[in-house]
């Protein structure tokens, strides 16, 4: 059994190497992070050689420099923040929410699995003893789950000695799938599960994030590999990933770039949003991006793959682990009073700028519209597209 397990081991791998997908990963996805060091190695060099180093306040939406915040802890004299953290019962997503209870927060871990939140409240109660922690079971890629959970948090705020609202949420939910899977609504289930959900998760707290009596923030975690994308498509069949299922060969590695494009492309226009609608001093929307993080994610990949992909970036000194790739959302969750729409990349509070495309204000604007309209033939519905 175990020749025939190699055997068909090598088999998938070969397969999987065969495919266009597989060559974009390794190609595309590599120059996009090495490009990212670099334009944090160049703005890093170019404020060494003039000694001048910047700490602003404020800056607009994806500043052209380098920006370096430092990290604000929450006020909790008053009462204890919350946080929500989508994700969290591996990786990143553990990670943070085991550094946000160090720092004061009551965290509602959100995942897919009963058990593995269980563990994960173990865990960080292991480490954490004083930790405050609440688990919530929600499928991310399913719009009725999403319902039922910000109804439960409500209820649940409402039950306690909090106060009833949330301070902060960190959309970091996503996944990798190599083979397409559909969601109940109809919609691709990567492109569900790491653009979708997270808009509509955070269209439906954003009645608690602005009753919070103190000033509260969004983090959506994307990726180095959005910069793989130099043209995209925000029709509603390209938004729901519908338009890949219909392909011979699934573009898996597409569809996470692109969904990972639209988290950035939402947090800009969700800014803008806040902005006009006079909210941008109580809402602040910040963009994470950890890098090469070894997490969960490659689940999918064949192991002789991912473990040969893992050495490599290894030596390249370019792996990290959650304990260390964490560091850009916390840095954007503890990011000053007043700091909105940066990009954190690299740790120690560092902000770069994302690709060029992620910058276009019209294309934003046209995904909002197009996911609007996409949800509200769902349960989502009034509900949620009447903010």
């Amino acid at each position: 059994m175990g020749l025939i397990s190699l055997v068909k081991e090598l088999l998938m791998a070969f397969f999987f190497v065969c495919s266009v997908q597989f060559w974009r990963m390794a190609l595309f996805w590599s120059f996009s992070v090495l490009f990212s060091y670099y334009r944090l190695f160049k703005a890093s060099l170019s404020q060494w050689l003039v000694f001048k180093p910047v700490i602003l306040d404020k800056c607009p939406f994806f500043s052209q420099k380098l920006v370096s915040y430092p990290r604000c802890y929450p006020y909790t004299s008053n009462f204890r923040p919350v946080c929500v953290v989508t994700g969290a019962t591996s990786g990143l997503g553990l990670a943070a929410a085991y550094k946000l209870s160090k720092e004061g927060y009551v965290v509602a871990i959100v995942g897919r699995s009963q058990q593995l939140l269980s563990e994960t409240i173990r865990k960080i109660k292991d480490s954490n003893e004083d930790a405050h922690l609440k688990a919530f079971q929600v499928d991310m890629s399913s719009i009725e789950s999403i319902i039922k959970f910000k109804v439960s948090l409500r209820q649940w705020l409402l039950d306690s000695d909090l106060h009833c609202s949330l301070q902060l949420l960190i959309n970091n939910a996503g996944i990798l799938a190599t083979s397409p899977r559909v969601t109940a609504e109809g919609y691709d289930q990567m492109i569900g599960t790491n653009y979708i959900g997270a808009f509509a998760l955070t269209k439906l707290l954003l009645p608690l994030l602005e009753s919070s009596p103190v000033s509260s923030k969004i983090v959506n975690v994307t990726s180095f590999t959005h910069r793989a994308v130099t043209d995209v498509q925000v029709d509603e069949g390209t938004v729901s990933g519908k338009r890949f299922l219909r392909s011979i060969q699934y573009p898996y590695a597409q569809i996470y770039e692109y969904s990972k494009l639209y988290l950035i492309l939402f947090s800009k226009e969700l800014h803008r949003q806040l902005c006009l609608m006079g909210k941008s001093h109580q809402i602040f929307v910040n963009v994470a991006d950890p890098g090469v993080v070894q997490t969960n994610l490659m689940r999918e990949v064949p192991t002789i793959l991912s473990s040969l992909a893992l050495r490599v970036l290894k030596f390249l000194q370019l792996l990290q682990f959650p304990e260390s790739g964490v560091d850009s959302i916390i840095d954007a969750a503890l990011a000053p009073p007043g700091t909105s729409g940066a990009y954190y990349f690299g740790g120690k509070g560092r902000t770069i700028n994302p690709s060029a495309l992620s910058h276009n204000a019209k294309l934003a604007r046209e995904l909002w519209e197009s996911t609007s309209k996409l949800l509200s033939v769902t349960p989502f519905g009034a509900e949620g597209n009447s903010w």
